[in-house]
């Protein structure tokens, strides 16, 4: 008998998930049965993944959670063997399932469909109240309901715990290359306004994401600083970050603080986050 191809062996263990579906299904009881293999092709499926998925289940993460600067989960990450999200690449692991993010490659998503292989699609985390969904979802996709409920729930009573609510708020800046900012709708924001802080791009009018003119952060004045950390390695963009005007005023007026992997991905990490800005502001 000829040797199974990779695809070979896909097809049959399809076939083999399919019919103990229909059996289930006569017997009463249709219920899908979890995926076997599962490969992530985004850094925060990633994250959600690693914290849900059984042993073994999880064959494959995205190369951008080995990297220290963004991967906030990377003595975990190493465990895990990477992949560059290319389809043919993914392809290859055999996957029952591939998470992948709302902005992954679309040419990526469309040719493992093609292919026959599933492909999840997650939102992007916009809000905190969102990240127990999230979590929700990727467990179901896993088969781990049961223990994403448990994880959410957690998330849930900790943020509860955390969240500040004085009476005046400190004012803060997030202040990232190219002079980009987070107002409301975003994570960042919610994580700045759990943590107690007013964030000063609300009150330039911004929504979402965008560029705030650092010569307009300076006229604002904020409380604190929260500027994105730097890789290695020179880059025009992030010269604002350590420009002659910002460092006088973090001298003069505003203490500062960096964001880092914790604010990447709505997961449970950004209660760090969060915990480390009320240090911050203490």
């Amino acid at each position: 008998m000829a040797p199974l191809t990779g695809r070979s062996t896909l097809a049959c263990r399809r076939a083999s998930r399919a019919l103990a579906a229909a059996l289930a299904f006569w017997a009463g009881a249709a219920v899908a049965e979890p995926p076997e293999r599962v490969a992530s092709i985004n850094l925060c499926t990633d994250q959600l993944a690693m914290m849900l998925a059984e042993p073994e289940q999880l064959v494959s993460i995205s190369r951008i959670s080995h990297d220290p600067n963004v991967s906030v989960m990377l003595k975990e990450a190493l465990k895990y063997p990477i992949n560059h999200g290319q389809a043919e690449e993914v392809f290859r692991l055999n996957p029952d399932l591939v998470l992948a993010g709302q902005f992954t490659s679309s040419y990526t998503v469309g040719l493992l469909r093609r292919l026959g292989v599933e492909v999840a699609q997650l939102p992007i985390v916009n809000s905190l109240d969102q990240i127990p969904d999230a979590i929700r979802e990727v467990g179901r996709l896993l088969g781990r309901g049961a223990q994403a409920e448990t994880l959410a729930a957690q998330f849930s009573a900790d943020l509860a715990a955390l969240r500040a609510s004085p009476d005046s708020r400190p004012r803060a800046a997030l202040h990232y290359a190219n002079n980009y900012t987070s107002g409301d709708k975003s994570l960042a924001n919610d994580i700045l306004t759990a943590a107690g802080f007013a964030n000063i791009a609300l009150e330039a009018g911004l929504s979402g994401g965008g560029t705030l003119p650092m010569e307009r952060l300076v006229m604002l004045m904020p409380d604190l600083i929260i500027s994105g950390q730097q890789y290695p390695g020179a880059s025009r963009s992030e010269a604002v970050l350590t420009h002659p005007a910002m460092n006088a005023l973090r001298d003069r007026h505003a203490g500062s603080a960096l964001s880092d992997a914790e604010w990447v991905c709505g997961t449970p990490a950004v209660l760090r986050a969060i915990t480390r800005l009320q240090e911050a502001g203490e």
